[in-house]
């Protein structure tokens, strides 16, 4: 979503759309590099066991009667998603399917809560000395645990061990941290959870009231609105363990956390790192693998004398300190393998505001202003990037990756704790981001913004973010002919999975998500934020949605796994979803909506929905709460909770029926409580309008 207020504006009176402020680039200029000699700047000779990469002997086997290994997919039996999402080199296995003498808490989709956020909407929870025990599906020598421990009575976040075993043997301790998680209060957030309201002006659920104006004033519980409760942290083995040996995850007694919850815990075979002898190697630039010493100057150097040489910049296994932007065009920068080189910063409080607005700084690979040509030719892969991010602090360029790269490629990289992971700001085209995985987000993971064009967002796998998990935000320049396919997106605490803000030729094709929370859903469309119009055509394909169709919080109704919404403008471009699959919609699988005080001066007309299976509604299959009209074939529903057409039009209610006309092109099979979900009697525009239906929580999915 674009940087501003994380409301969705009320379509009740009582509230409407804030403006917020927008991420700009920072003028931020590399630092000139000194003439040094090109004698000994080749790659210095790092061999694989020179790492503390795990070795590749084969583990024992485990203990006998283990329970099989139950391998998911965004909580789903894979055979549901197949074809669909990332394809990736680890398997995911869900804390609630694995042994433990620890408690299952869940499932839950209310907001605020710990189950709400956890993949599934489950976890388990240990207390001191408790352990959850995994299966390994197949051999492994690295794991990732996604956790949640308590904050810090005043906010901040405190460490944690979790003891690590394998098959009861080869202890690690891996230190947990609450420290990026945690935030509180309204937009744009806080770590303080003994904070007051933010924004005691603004209306909010909790109360049906504007507080500020409200007398008696209003007792508003603290912490307000606690979220993002999880991070995540990886660990490399011993050694390879085969599959069927046992991986245990032990809250110690020592532990100094209440509580332990682990969401899920991914295992994989990580290869050796990658050796490049051929390229300028940072090290001999003067760059610290032990991140003791500041290396952000040894990468400029390093670059500068790969843009004069033309070869690749290397970064060998270790860890980097770097406190700034590195300015990069021109050049390519490859590290050892995500697992083994990281690129680690702190935030830096600037002595000034830049001209931007930020008044921080951080680790980040940065574009040049797309104002001065933007970059060309940028090719960042295998490496990870840490940052320091725990605050949300809109002017802030504290991303991972921004600026303009044209004619690029973003490729297996890790990025954590950063605001947004990417941030691109065109205009430019161009650029491929494959391969990677973001987590941990204050804000989002990939936002296109203003003008990029022929760009791919493929088989990147995002968790936890804070914000819309990927976004186009055509602002003053409309994004064109751009593709987001098979990406996986699991948990965005705030707003949408995936989520388009007006432009031309775009795409949204085979991705999966699942588990959003609040203010947002799966996928979206909206004329907003003071975006470009739609034209042109925009697709949804073979997407998979599961567990969206999420509560609004200051709608106070439900939206659907796929919403549309018209609050700027008109949305009459040629817009088809065709082969979506909508899974265990917590409300509504399907959503036009426009915005109360606008709902007379704006419409969505002739959308068309074509082969989209419905497995599983709270309420309806479509919610239509706008004027316009949208089409169905081949629509098959089922396990559906209330009347399949919830028509509200734009609630003025004429004799004539809706000001919303739905059109049946045939093959809408099934439906649920009220019989076959478009059955004649709703056709074309008859008024069904419950504006808070009951929910009737459905089965799981199952195969169709």
């Amino acid at each position: 979503m674009p940087q501003q207020t994380s409301a969705v504006p009320n379509p009740d009176p009582e509230s409407t759309d804030r403006p917020g402020r927008t991420l700009r680039r920072s003028s931020q200029v590399l630092r000139k590099s000194s003439r040094i000699a090109l004698a000994g700047l080749l790659t210095i000779g790092v061999t694989a066991g020179a790492t503390a990469g795990p070795a590749a002997a084969a583990g024992h086997a485990g203990p006998k009667n283990k329970p099989a290994p139950v391998v998911t997919r965004a909580g789903l039996d894979p055979a549901l998603v197949a074809d669909r999402g990332a394809t990736v080199d680890f398997l995911e296995q869900e804390a609630e399917n694995a042994r433990t003498n620890g408690s299952v808490i869940g499932p839950d989709r209310t907001a605020y809560t710990l189950p709400s956020e956890a993949s599934g909407r489950r976890a388990v929870k240990l207390l001191p000395g408790q352990y959850v025990e995994f299966v390994l599906p197949r051999a492994a020598n690295a794991i990732t645990v996604r956790y949640s421990i308590p904050d810090a009575p005043n906010g901040g976040g405190i460490t944690a061990p979790l003891d690590v075993t394998v098959n009861g043997k080869a202890r690690k301790t891996m230190t947990l941290t609450s420290e990026y998680a945690w935030l509180y209060n309204q937009y744009p957030f806080t770590n303080d959870p003994n904070a007051d309201l933010l924004h005691s002006d603004w209306w909010i659920t909790e109360c049906s009231c504007v507080p500020a104006v409200t007398t008696p004033y209003p007792t508003i519980s603290k912490p307000f609105r606690p979220m993002h409760f999880y991070d995540e942290q990886r660990l490399l083995l011993d050694r390879t363990y085969r599959a069927g040996d046992t991986v245990r995850l032990t809250a110690p007694v020592r532990s100094n956390a209440a509580w332990t919850v682990v969401d899920l815990l991914d295992s994989q075979l990580v290869a050796p790192p990658k050796v490049r002898l051929l390229a300028v190697n940072v090290r001999a630039l003067g760059a610290d693998p032990t991140g003791r010493r500041d290396s952000a100057d040894a990468f400029d150097r390093a670059i500068a004398v790969a843009q004069r040489t033309r070869l690749k910049v290397y970064v060998p296994p270790g860890t980097y300190q770097v406190n700034r932007h590195i300015i990069v065009d021109n050049v390519t920068i490859e590290g050892a393998g995500n697992w083994y080189t990281i690129i680690k910063g702190r935030s830096v409080a600037l002595d000034e505001p830049a001209p931007d607005g930020s008044v921080h700084t951080g680790v980040g690979f940065y574009g040049r202003d797309a104002a001065d040509g933007g970059s060309r030719n940028v090719h960042l892969a295998d490496f990870a990037i840490s940052g320091d991010v725990r605050e949300r602090i809109d002017t802030d360029q504290v991303n991972g990756i921004g600026g303009a790269m044209s004619d690029s490629t973003i490729s297996r990289l890790h990025i954590r704790h950063t605001k947004v992971g990417i941030w691109f700001d065109g205009p430019m085209d161009n650029v491929r981001v494959t391969d990677n995985m973001i987590v941990d987000q204050i804000a989002d993971a990939l936002n296109f913004h203003t003008g990029v064009t022929n760009s791919v967002v493929h088989n990147n796998v995002i968790r936890n973010t804070g914000d819309d998990a990927l976004a186009m935000w055509s602002e003053r320049t409309a994004n064109a002919g751009n593709t987001f396919s098979r990406n996986t997106i699991q948990s965005p605490t705030l707003a949408n999975g995936i989520a388009i803000y007006g432009g031309r030729d775009n795409t949204v094709s085979g991705n999966l998500v699942a588990d959003p929370v609040r203010e947002g859903s799966g996928l979206h469309a909206g004329s907003r934020f003071g975006a470009e119009p739609f034209t042109g055509t925009l697709r949804f394909t073979d997407n998979t949605v599961v567990r969206a169709g999420t509560y609004e919080l200051n709608w106070n109704i439900g939206l659907g796994a796929i919403w549309l919404y018209a609050l700027d403008r008109d949305i009459n471009a040629d817009v088809r979803v065709t082969g979506d699959h909508y899974l265990d919609s917590t409300y509504n699988a399907i959503m036009l909506v426009s915005e109360w005080s606008v709902k007379d001066l704006w419409s969505i007309t002739g959308v068309r929905f074509k082969d989209i299976r419905v497995d599983g509604t709270g309420t309806s299959v479509v919610s239509a709460r706008v004027a316009g009209s949208a089409s169905f074939e081949n629509v098959d529903a089922r396990n559906v909770g209330a009347v399949g057409v919830n028509n509200c039009g734009s609630f003025h209610f004429p004799p004539t029926g809706s000001e919303f006309t739905l059109v049946d092109l045939g093959g809408n099979d099934g439906g649920g409580t009220t019989g076959r979900w478009l059955a004649p009697w709703l056709l074309p525009n008859t008024i069904t309008c419950d504006d808070r239906p009951p929910v009737v929580v459905p089965p799981a999915p199952a195969p169709w």
